[in-house]
């Protein structure tokens, strides 16, 4: 058995089909943010990063970066442990208290990203419920399509964002059935909008649990930036609320929020938490300090959403393919994966604009696309210069504008 030529077969199947990742070799700057270093065999050059989940820039926050400094001078770099086994300091305590709060929830349980959180809380929620189905939107992230196939239960998958055939599926099951509902708020690569409030109707009508991703939404939408679900008035609805530390709060972690027997079910029995180590106190005391701070930052939402239109408004002026989207997500599409890569390389080389290309399986085939998140520090020379650069590498590659 020659191993090591059935990975290189694997890679080559990948540069093929133009899917083949290069990672960005990137120092952001602290104060400068979107301004980042960028590191080749050419050099070190300055260039605009469009393509970062650090929606709102809270990873360089004054308040988080003292807060984070802070935590390092008084608990030490690392937790020592598992939660279980001396990894929950104070900080992690008053974290959870602080999520809690956020969501309207009785607790929260903090993991070590939004990926296990997923993971470890589906899979153990359908797995402690008897016969549980478990039914999908045809969309979810694959940290929700994990969970899924972790927990060994039946599973149905709905057409994406199709709340008609989500009740077909209801209606098929006995009432008594436990039934699970795993769905997002914001769906990251086209960035619409789950139908919240259909499927709250539809879980009670016919006695289904509801899990709602909101890891795209938190610290952006809803008075206290607890995410679509609060815009919509809709959080009490909700059975567990997952959201994420790594986007808008700009650090790093995922969490849970819920019924307080859900969350001791969850801590109590997901190997996914139990066998982790706890993240870093720098990292729980920053995620605190952002928290607390987006909680009272409406201004800095409302900045934020008036980027994402204005951006959307000028690439439509320029005829550039936007594909349809009414959150803060700006997809743009390409439609062949290696005009998406050719576009990103010639943005980064030619232009000094980062923006990753995003291809199968991340995306269907044939829907390639460039996706850009404007963030509330992106000013308007920056956005003229994105514009500019994308319509002369869009007219140079010879890739499609909109019809």
């Amino acid at each position: 058995m020659n191993y090591k030529s059935h990975f290189e077969s694997a890679l080559d199947k990948v540069r093929r089909e133009g899917r083949y990742r290069v990672f960005a070799d990137l120092a952001r700057q602290a104060g400068a943010f979107p301004a980042a270093h960028h590191r080749d065999p050419a050099g070190v050059r300055e260039v605009t990063v469009w393509c970062s989940n650090d929606y709102l820039g809270m990873g360089q926050h004054p308040d988080v970066l003292a807060a984070a400094t802070e935590a390092v001078q008084t608990y030490g770099a690392g937790a020592g442990g598992t939660r279980n086994i001396s990894g929950t300091t104070h900080l992690h305590v008053l974290l959870e208290a602080e999520l809690a709060s956020l969501h309207d929830k009785d607790q929260a349980l903090v993991m070590s990203s939004g990926f296990v959180a997923n993971e470890a809380a589906i899979s153990t929620i359908a797995q402690l419920l008897p016969d549980c189905l478990i039914l999908s939107d045809a969309y979810n992230h694959a940290s929700m399509i994990a969970g899924v196939r972790h927990s060994g239960c039946e599973k149905q998958i709905f057409r994406h964002n199709d709340v008609a055939h989500l009740e077909q599926l209801l209606r098929a099951q006995p009432r008594e059935r436990a039934k699970l509902i795993v769905f997002e708020s914001v769906y990251s690569m086209d960035g619409d909008f789950g139908p919240i409030a259909e499927i709250v109707e539809l879980a009670k009508r016919y006695n289904a649990m509801t899990f709602l991703d909101e890891v795209h939404a938190v610290g952006m939408y809803g008075a206290h930036g607890a995410g679509v679900a609060e815009r919509d008035g809709l959080m009490a609805e909700i059975d567990v609320i997952q959201g994420t530390l790594a986007k808008a709060f700009g650090c790093m972690g995922g969490y849970i929020a819920a019924d307080g027997a859900i969350i001791d079910a969850v801590r109590s029995h997901a190997p996914g938490f139990i066998f982790t180590s706890s993240l870093a106190p720098a990292v729980v005391g920053a995620a605190l300090a952002s928290v607390q701070y987006l909680k009272q930052a409406s201004a800095l939402r409302e900045r934020h959403q008036e980027r994402a239109a204005c951006l959307k408004r000028r690439l439509h002026a320029a005829g550039l393919p936007v594909m349809p989207s009414p959150s803060h997500i700006v997809p743009l599409l390409v439609g062949e994966p290696r005009r998406c890569k050719e576009a990103s390389d010639m943005l980064m080389a030619q232009y000094g604009i980062y923006i990753q290309p995003i291809n199968y399986p991340t995306v269907q085939r044939g829907t390639e696309r460039l996706r850009i998140t404007p963030t509330p520090l992106h000013d308007d020379a920056v956005m003229d210069r994105l514009v500019e650069a994308l319509g002369e590498v869009w007219s140079h590659l010879e890739i499609r504008l909109a019809a």
